[in-house]
């Protein structure tokens, strides 16, 4: 089935168009779950209630409004949308600056979108792919999608000009509250930590992380068609290391004895059920790796 596109517009790079389709990037796995009466199991629904009146309102005598102060509001029409649409720029992905994509913090990154060229507009699309990948650079662009204006990062993936929706500056929150004061470290814990870092290192790849919590619910779901009784663990305490220094030594040899006794090609329920019969401390709250470390650091 081919994907449907949830915008049309146009790339406006200097005087020039690119006619394109956006499309959504990411196809998320999460459960849906429905809202039941638990003595009937029919489903749950809502009405739009008058706080006033106490009685459903209909559809077509619902607007929406903006609270200026306590209780005062204003009510927007469609128009007003439409004409602020208008004045921001009408679907059209505008760009405003070339930028070195990794002068950008992840933390402005908001969704992914790939943008696909229009039928027949084909040569301009793949001009401006083939200009932004020569360059290097990524482009920074404005454009209005379901009633806001919205910054955006434009980049070449795998021969696509994809569109990551950014936050705007002033969306972003200042950290200097949360950040802690400077405390004394130990050379020797610094240097054992950095050692735990190299024995992680590695490149990334992205099959290797999985939903832990989505496969445990699946599993329970299964367990639950089938009649079968759901036992809830007491989740361990996690406890902060009296010796940090023993702490990272040890994380460290358990690292080097992880690998070559198979435990990597087990789903994350059989490495649990290992894990379980090993009576291995914290596993409940254990990654899938994390169980293969902690099995193969006790060789069981």
């Amino acid at each position: 089935m081919a994907p449907r596109a949830i915008w049309t517009g146009s790339i406006s790079f200097g005087l020039v168009n690119v006619p394109v389709r956006m499309y959504a990037a990411v196809e998320e796995h999460t459960l849906h779950f429905h809202l039941v009466h638990e003595q009937d199991g029919s489903r749950i629904g809502y009405e739009k209630v008058c706080k006033a009146e106490a009685k459903p309102v209909p559809d077509e005598e619902i607007v929406r409004a903006f609270e200026l102060r306590k209780g005062e509001l204003v009510t927007m029409t469609d128009e007003d949308f439409e004409a602020a649409k208008a004045e921001s720029g009408r679907r059209t992905i505008e760009i405003k600056d070339f930028v070195p994509y990794e002068e950008i913090d992840p933390v402005y990154f908001r969704h992914t979108y790939a943008l696909g060229a229009e039928a027949g507009s084909e040569k301009i699309y793949g001009l401006l792919r083939q200009a932004m990948e020569d360059s290097g650079l990524a482009a920074i662009a404005q454009f209005v999608m379901r009633d806001r204006e919205h910054l955006a990062c434009l980049r070449v993936r795998e021969g696509v000009i994809t569109l990551e929706q950014m936050y705007f500056a002033d969306e972003i929150r200042a950290l200097d509250e949360l950040r802690p004061p400077k405390a004394k470290v130990a050379k020797r814990e610094l240097d054992m930590a950095a050692r735990l870092v190299e024995a992680y290192a590695g490149h990334f790849e992205p099959d290797k992380y999985e939903d832990a919590y989505r496969d445990a619910l699946r599993a329970i779901i299964r367990k639950k068609r089938k009649g079968e009784e759901i036992v809830i663990e007491e989740p361990e305490r996690e406890e902060e290391p009296t010796d940090l220094f023993a702490a990272l030594k040890a994380s460290i040899k358990a690292m080097g004895k992880n690998g070559g006794d198979g435990l990597s090609e087990l789903s994350r329920e059989e490495l649990y059920e290992r894990a379980k019969k090993a009576d291995v401390p914290g596993r409940s709250q254990m990654s899938k790796n994390e169980l293969a470390e902690a099995l193969a650091g006790g060789r069981h």
